[in-house]
């Protein structure tokens, strides 16, 4: 009888220490691999490497399923990337999730408004909610039971929007079951389906995060990746920028403002990276990095994909150093 992980649903296994779904032995009682194990009891997160296509060809079997599918984004990662939803041929309910990291000033109305006038998304729904906050858990149920079209409901989304986060906080206020599905701030926490029944009319059927190579949270080791994702409400750093002036985001990233009058810079990071303002023209630190050049018209958010958004008030020119391969890109003001 196959047997799958509770945690990450690979199928359980004692022949390979080195791939998903190794324990020592199979035993009928035994729930969790040795990695969820260790993950759930210690934080000692174990790196399992599987094949690209097999991601690909099972997400491309719940693009063409006729279901109730939530796809997850976190509220930091709003890009044009949410136009892949018109690709589904089921139901897709949006869910913009970690609504908790924003300052409790920025209302649910404001970035629905944002969303639908800055992305082109055929969706039937949206709904911003908090797993640490049990913010619109029941909301979020509601629509569930009102737009799912079987028992089915498939869970999407990219690597860490907290995907199996929600699930467990649902399980745990709606369902009977008390077994907990693995959750990391790392990549590939997940990595097959998970099938949860909540009642006999509702069952979530958990799925891999979509790993988004551009994205600094997969380019970096797991201390770094703690260090950058946040894990409470963002406290907003403002900036008053002269021309010449430069911030520096950690070992993470350099900000160059290179326009001839005085903006306004607003930075939304984890609250425990270091940010520090320094002159473009006498500290040369990170600009081994890879540049990114702007010309920005005013109100715009400049993005560093995984790592933060920067608020800017006026037109600006700015020079970025990233990570080489890490994806920035500007977007309108969403604050």
């Amino acid at each position: 009888m196959i047997k799958k992980c509770v945690g990450c649903g690979s199928i359980l296994q004692s022949l390979y220490e080195n791939k998903e779904g190794f324990v020592d032995e199979v035993l009928d009682d035994i729930k969790y691999c040795k990695r969820c194990f260790r993950i759930i009891n210690y934080g000692d997160y174990k790196i399992i490497q599987k094949d690209s296509v097999e991601y690909e060809n099972l997400f491309n079997d719940i693009k063409n399923k006729k279901e109730l599918i939530l796809f997850l984004c976190d509220i930091l990662t709003l890009d044009d990337t949410l136009e892949n939803l018109n690709n589904f041929k089921g139901k897709v309910l949006l869910v913009i999730t970690k609504k908790d990291l924003l300052p409790k000033s920025v209302k649910d109305t404001k970035l629905l408004k944002y969303i639908n006038d800055n992305y082109n998304i055929n969706v039937i729904d949206i709904v911003f909610v908090s797993s640490v906050k049990n913010y619109n858990l029941d909301l979020l149920m509601s629509k569930v039971n009102k737009y799912k079209l079987s028992n089915k409901v498939y869970l999407v989304g990219n690597t860490n929007a907290g995907k199996s986060t929600l699930l467990n906080k649902i399980v745990k206020s709606y369902g009977n079951n008390d077994e907990v599905i693995t959750t990391s701030k790392l990549p590939n926490t997940t990595l097959d389906t998970i099938e949860v029944k909540i009642d006999d009319n509702l069952t979530f059927i958990d799925t891999p995060g979509i790993v988004l190579n551009d994205n600094y949270l997969t380019m970096v080791n797991a201390k770094d990746v703690k260090l950058i994702s946040a894990n409470k409400e963002i406290k907003p750093r403002t900036y008053q920028m002269k021309p010449n002036q430069s911030i520096l985001i950690g070992d993470y990233a350099r900000i160059d403002y290179t326009s001839n009058h005085e903006n306004s810079f607003t930075i939304y990071l984890s609250n425990d990276i270091k940010v520090q303002r320094i002159n473009i023209n006498t500290n040369n630190t990170l600009k081994d990095l890879k540049i990114h050049s702007f010309n920005l018209k005013d109100h715009k958010d400049i993005v560093i994909s995984g790592l933060l958004f920067c608020k800017i008030v006026k037109d600006a020119s700015i020079n970025i150093y990233v990570k080489d391969g890490v994806k920035v890109f500007e977007r309108n003001n969403l604050i």
